[in-house]
């Protein structure tokens, strides 16, 4: 394993997202690690033109989504762990890589959600490209505690 010295944790406020807070604030205590904390604001749906109206406008969306990062570096902040916050607006798999290499990210840590094949291509996910655009090492955050897992064991 090598030396993790600028790791980049990505949040976004759910329970796989705190997951992964969580562990990566651990892991970057133990290393001395350079942390730094993204908030991805997709806005995947807004692009797409879609014919309905969204449910909230996107300014809310945008105050909403750099709240979860004010959120997540107080967060770390408890944890007694110094953060820099960044905040983009787009795809997270086109978002991430970019933060990792401009800020030459040795781990990328990401929370996980389960879903089925179907789901994934009903909203679009690609987050199995993640991997391919990326030049570190990538940790991926399991919440045990989750209901799925509860029932798997």
């Amino acid at each position: 394993m090598g030396t993790y010295r600028r790791i980049l944790l990505c949040y976004n406020a759910t329970r796989e997202g705190r997951c992964a807070l969580r562990l990566g604030a651990r892991l970057a205590q133990q290393l001395g690690a350079e942390t730094h904390l993204l908030a991805v604001l997709d806005d995947t749906a807004w692009t797409r033109g879609l014919d309905a109206v969204p449910a909230i406008p996107f300014e809310l969306e945008e105050m909403s989504a750099k709240e979860v990062l004010r959120e997540g570096v107080s967060k770390l902040g408890q944890l007694g762990v110094t953060a820099s916050g960044h905040f983009a607006i787009g795809n997270p798999m086109s978002q991430i890589p970019r933060f990792a290499e401009e800020l030459k990210i040795d781990l990328i840590v990401v929370g996980h959600h389960r879903s089925g094949l179907l789901a994934r291509w009903w909203t679009g996910q690609d987050d199995g490209r993640l991997l391919d655009r990326v030049s570190c090492s990538v940790l991926v955050a399991m919440d045990l505690e989750s209901p799925q897992t509860q029932h798997d064991r």
